[in-house]
């Protein structure tokens, strides 16, 4: 139980690798609020989590709207007193070759996955400043490292995401707030299940460990940077890929 007592805020946490990082974050004692567009989801989310001895707390927030983010946190400090970990995990696909791409897909995946990131870190910096302490863990992909075709507005969002993550890192270190990301390679998740037998299997010789990752070995990650274990760290980005990039 190394986080009892920490109130950790997890967005994009209703289903997926989100749902995984704040049941994670959960089992390890910590307190977890669940943001999500979608609020009936992130209440169920929020019922397992209360299940499991812990407060919990679903609340609706677009990230890409900084006054919705700014009010959220208030509502996280009027409700918990504090926050100690943010994990920026809300991110959207609008994929695409270039030449195809629309400006509303290009828009939409900056504002959500890199301006999302930003304004929720904005948000809880003051606090976490105030407390003189504090996790920020912001989920980036492999292929902001490596690039990838027909994901010019994802690659750019992530890409974005590590850069940022770098600077808030070093703005801060001097008031012990640790801020670093986990760049998830291919991941077992509802996104990949849809795809053809033929296009995983295809997918799994890439990796030198032969199989796509799981949403709990990217919550490992994250548990992990959220943990004093990870207080000397901070500005680094964790590739959970299976050794398909190094």
């Amino acid at each position: 139980m190394e986080l009892k007592g920490k109130v950790a805020l997890v967005t994009g946490a209703a289903q997926g690798i989100g749902k995984a990082i704040a049941i994670s974050l959960a089992r390890e004692g910590a307190d977890v609020i669940i943001s999500d567009v979608n609020l009936e989801k992130a209440e169920e989310t929020a019922k397992e989590i209360s299940a499991m001895g812990v407060k919990s707390l679903a609340l609706k927030a677009n990230v890409a709207d900084f006054a919705e983010v700014e009010g959220m946190i208030d509502k996280v400090i009027g409700e918990f007193k504090k926050i100690d970990i943010l994990v920026n995990n809300a991110g959207i696909t609008r994929d695409n070759l270039i030449v195809r791409m629309k400006e509303e897909d290009w828009d939409l995946v900056l504002d959500i996955n890199l301006k999302g990131t930003f304004n929720c870190i904005k948000a809880v910096i003051r606090p976490m400043s105030k407390q003189r302490s504090g996790k920020i863990i912001s989920i980036a992909s492999i292929v902001g490292v490596m690039g990838n075709a027909g994901q010019a507005n994802y690659v750019a969002s992530k890409a974005g995401v590590i850069g940022l993550t770098k600077s808030v890192a070093r703005e801060y270190a001097n008031r012990s707030i640790n801020v670093n990301a986990v760049a998830p390679g291919f991941i077992d998740t509802a996104m990949t299940q849809a795809l053809s037998q033929d296009v995983r299997d295809n997918l799994a010789k890439q990796i030198p460990m032969g199989r796509l990752g799981t949403s709990e070995d990217v919550a490992n990650a994250v548990r992990f940077l959220a943990s004093d274990k990870a207080n000397y760290i901070t500005g680094q980005v964790i590739h959970v890929n299976g050794g398909m990039w190094m």
